[in-house]
């Protein structure tokens, strides 16, 4: 029964997950009809596409504010409100700057989604599963991402208004998770951390394993003295080894150019010479893959490590990066190679980084800290990401497709030797396990 309570709990608030996936790519399907309906000029439009995005950085920025505050739960609630406002809002908008107004809002669901999210799962989860059911996090953001493809796909096919369907049709999921979360209890670990309510968290913790809940509570209490350090600084010399594997693994992420990839697929695929229809098909086919390798992820992370998972995809990232540069080298687009380097990329980098970097995010930062470390990981990935997703056009048109993506490789090769060296193992151990090996006394 409690293995249960714990799944569903995960489910649930993996939820966040999905949304956040079909939120970031849902606009690559709408942006050209968007563009035409406000004859938007070519800042205008780059800044339509993009404001999500920096409302994202804002949102993974201010992330641990209400997580602390209010609870990982109320946040939640307020995380569904905005993914709901913001496809309503986007849909039924007749005024650009209202237009504008409601995609930030969207993109301020997902950073702080990015942030509490994976929080949550991790402090309600068993040390034996927290990896996998942290992963599914992560799984349902390419569930979001390949749904929304695919809805973009079929919805395009409803003439001059199916931008408005393609991004009114996430008001339905947002609903649905926003309801869910009533069955969701708050994380045990913030009630005795910051609320002193023991009782109430004794509770939740007898749903999750009522064999071992006394120690589970006795354990989370040493670990936090008995005191409310929400006020705890995460820029203290004690949290450096913590801060230092949050801040290089999450640059490490974007720099391997998932979110060009991610963004910029269907250009890609035509900058090799595919025409748009097979570049649209393509783009279908590494949602896909991004998919099922996610998927076969969380079936390896706890059983294998998030080290192990690591060490195996940075080293296919590096090859079939190098793949790709070489083929833009050449100049040699016969067949479609590019696009099976590309899938192989997809394929590496969904089983590795992919998968484990809300895993270990949320695991390496103590309690009282959890919440901060967590946006500053994730704020670190989403500010990357906007670099990329803005830079990745001008490189590729003045560097070359070769040069950008050699790049990438190289960056692969230097996180190789960060997973190599620095990288700890964190499977099966307890949060406080993890935390004995992460602070400096």
């Amino acid at each position: 029964m409690q293995k249960n309570a714990v799944i569903t709990w995960s489910l649930v608030v993996a939820l966040g997950g999905f949304l956040f996936g079909f939120d970031t790519a849902v606009i690559s399907g709408a942006e050209r009809a968007i563009q035409q309906y406000w004859s938007l000029s070519v800042f205008e439009h780059g800044f339509t596409v993009s404001i999500a995005l920096i409302g994202t950085v804002l949102g993974a920025l201010l992330g641990a504010l209400p997580s602390d505050k209010i609870g990982r739960k109320k946040t939640l609630f307020l995380v569904a409100a905005f993914y709901l406002f913001s496809s309503l809002g986007t849909a039924l908008a007749t005024d650009w700057y209202v237009f504008l107004i409601f995609r930030f809002i969207g993109g301020l669901g997902v950073g702080v989604s990015s942030v509490t999210a994976p929080i949550y799962i991790s402090e309600i989860s068993p040390p034996h599963s927290r990896g996998r059911l942290v992963a599914l996090f992560q799984f349902n953001i390419v569930l979001g991402i390949l749904v929304s493809y695919l809805s973009n796909y079929l919805l395009g096919q409803t003439g001059e208004a199916s931008w408005r369907w393609m991004l009114g049709v996430q008001a339905a999921p947002s609903l649905l998770f926003f309801i869910l979360l009533f069955v969701v209890p708050e994380s045990p670990r913030w009630l005795i951390q910051a609320k002193g309510k023991e009782d109430e968290a004794m509770k939740v913790l007898k749903k999750i394993n009522p064999i071992t809940y006394r120690k589970d509570f006795d354990n989370i209490k040493s670990g936090s003295s008995g005191n409310n350090k929400s006020a705890e600084k995460l820029f203290s010399p004690k949290y450096k080894k913590p801060v230092m594997l949050a801040v290089l693994f999450a640059i490490f992420n974007q720099v391997s150019g998932i979110n060009a990839i991610i963004y910029y697929a269907p250009r890609i695929f035509e900058m090799a010479g595919l025409g748009a229809h097979t570049s649209l098909l393509s783009t279908v086919g590494i949602g896909a893959v991004n998919f099922t390798f996610t998927l076969l992820a969380i079936g390896f992370i706890d059983k294998f490590g998030r080290k192990t998972l690591m060490l195996v995809g940075t080293m296919g990232l590096i090859v079939s990066l190098a793949l790709v540069a070489m083929t833009f080298y050449s100049g040699d687009f016969s067949g479609l190679s590019i696009t099976i380097y590309l899938m192989v990329y997809i394929a590496f980098f969904a089983f590795s980084q992919g998968a484990v970097i809300w895993v270990f995010i949320s695991e390496i930062f103590p309690n009282e800290v959890r919440a901060k470390g967590q946006t500053l990981g994730s704020f670190t990935h989403w500010i990357f990401a906007a670099v990329i997703a803005f830079t990745f056009p001008y490189l590729a048109e003045t560097l070359g497709g070769g040069t950008t993506f050699l790049f990438f490789s190289v960056m692969m090769v230097l996180q190789l030797v960060f997973v190599w060296k620095l990288m700890p193992e964190t499977k099966g151990k307890s949060l406080e396990q993890i935390e004995k090996t992460m602070v400096m006394h």
